[in-house]
């Protein structure tokens, strides 16, 4: 705010003076042509013999003489001095100038007051030549430019006191909002309480700029909401296998006998599967969307006939129309499809089906179950981290309700959905997948690769 009414305070003093010399050099300007036109008028009368006398001039600051080669005063105006002539012999022009010549003289020299502009015009014939000299006082002049001076250093100090009144009072106001911005974004805390900016009244770009800072507000409150129960929830979850594992160590010391190694390896098995899973989750966290950064194709079909052959007896893979492939990391697509079959396995009665097909430009992998299902109401809410349902899927053999969060975080980044339906009875997951064309098998075909993403296959159930 200070360097603008600077800069306007600056301006407006070069405009002052700028005003001043352009204004006297116009005036002067003015006047020296009206003394040529005078003096060029006078000229044509002696040309054409008929000078008068006294010389007519208009104007009682405007005075004129005619002077010939001696420099005796041969016709004046009413007056002019008829004796002396305005300009003495050094100031004259020279014989034989065809331009007007003008000298600045003092006024007292003609009995006038102030500055007066003479102009000399050369006039007659080289026998009787003659010089026509004009004198215009330039007191009027002088007076309206140091009328205008004296008027500009009244009022310029009195205008820069009320522009820098009005610029503070204006930027002031405009400020304001932003200062209670800024006040508002100090108060805010770290704590749980929701804290927002306050809104300007004014609908400007400052009220957008609040309410867009609100809504980032708002979503970095849910994320740091969902930060802490996400802690909280691995807390718990950790909490349990560690105390398992403490319980039998402290109960083995007690009684002087080596621990049960099977229910330790059990409880560090399933503690491993739980930070693998929290690891993963904290790695598609800060990947926020953006897929994985190396991809290769991925057969489907061998895909699901290596899951299915981790169940032999529980999981049948449907026989499937086509070779569908698929772009992405063969690692998380195996970990998707392992999460869905382990659910399933876990839940269902009798059967577990496994199969894939093509629709139109995307691969659908599906995974059926004939066990108690899911309710409709709840079957987005079991995508969520550490949710468990209160009927048959709820805590079990370990689950720690993560498997369907990184199957769907997974799915994600493939460019895919994943979507859970009845399938009467029992429950139906859908993956669906870009799907990929790759030429027929052949020594040109490209070979699926894993991609290297810290992703490993589950050895404990997914929950």
């Amino acid at each position: 705010m200070v360097v603008g009414v600077s800069g306007l305070v600056a301006g407006l003093l070069v405009g002052g003076v700028l005003l001043v010399t352009v204004l006297g050099s116009t005036l002067h300007r003015g006047a020296e042509d009206a003394a040529t036109r005078t003096a060029a008028s006078l000229a044509e009368l002696i040309a054409a013999d008929s000078l008068p006398d006294p010389l007519p001039v208009t104007g009682d600051d405007v005075r004129a003489q005619v002077i010939d080669g001696q420099g005796r005063v041969v016709a004046a105006s009413l007056g002019a001095d008829r004796l002396v002539p305005f300009l003495y012999p050094g100031e004259r022009p020279p014989r034989g100038s065809d331009e007007p010549h003008s000298v600045y003289i003092d006024g007292q020299r003609i009995g006038v007051t102030g500055p007066v502009q003479v102009v000399a015009v050369e006039a007659g014939t080289p026998a009787e030549p003659r010089t026509v000299l004009v004198a215009k006082s330039l007191g009027d002049l002088v007076r309206a430019v140091d009328l205008l001076k004296h008027s500009l250093l009244i009022a310029y100090p009195l205008l820069v006191v009320l522009l820098a009144a009005i610029a503070w009072r204006v930027i002031g106001a405009t400020l304001r909002p932003v200062e209670t911005l800024r006040a508002g974004a100090q108060a805010i805390t770290d704590g749980a309480r929701a804290d927002r900016l306050p809104l300007p009244a004014s609908r400007d770009e400052i009220h957008r700029l609040a309410v867009t800072l609100n809504g980032m507000l708002a979503r970095l409150e849910g994320a740091r909401a969902r930060q802490r129960a996400f802690v909280a929830d691995a807390a718990h979850e950790l909490r349990s296998p560690l105390t398992n594992l403490r319980t039998e160590l402290e109960v083995a010391q007690r009684l002087g006998e080596a621990p049960d190694t099977e229910d330790l390896l059990a409880d560090v098995r399933r503690l491993g599967g739980l930070v693998d899973d929290l690891l993963l989750l904290a790695r598609s966290d800060d990947l926020a969307g953006r897929p994985d950064p190396v991809t290769g194709p991925v057969d489907v079909v061998a895909l699901l006939a290596g899951i299915a052959a981790r169940y032999p007896a529980r999981v049948t893979l449907r026989p499937v129309a086509g070779a569908p492939w698929t772009v992405g990391d063969e690692a998380a697509l195996d970990r998707v499809v392992a999460n869905l079959v382990d659910n399933a396995v876990r839940h269902a009665r009798s059967r577990v089906e496994l199969a894939a097909t093509l629709a139109g430009d995307q691969v659908e992998i599906t995974v059926t179950d004939d066990g108690p299902g899911i309710p409709e109401a709840d079957r987005e809410r079991v995508f969520d981290r550490f949710t468990r349902l209160d009927d048959a899927r709820a805590r079990d053999a370990g689950g720690a309700g993560l498997g369907l969060s990184i199957v769907r975080e997974l799915v994600a980044r493939h460019g895919g959905t994943v979507t859970l339906d009845d399938a009467a009875p029992g429950l139906v997951a859908t993956v669906r997948l870009p799907a990929a064309a790759i030429a027929e098998a052949g020594p040109e075909t490209p070979q699926p690769r894993s991609v290297q993403t810290g992703l490993a296959r589950p050895t404990t159930p997914a929950g």
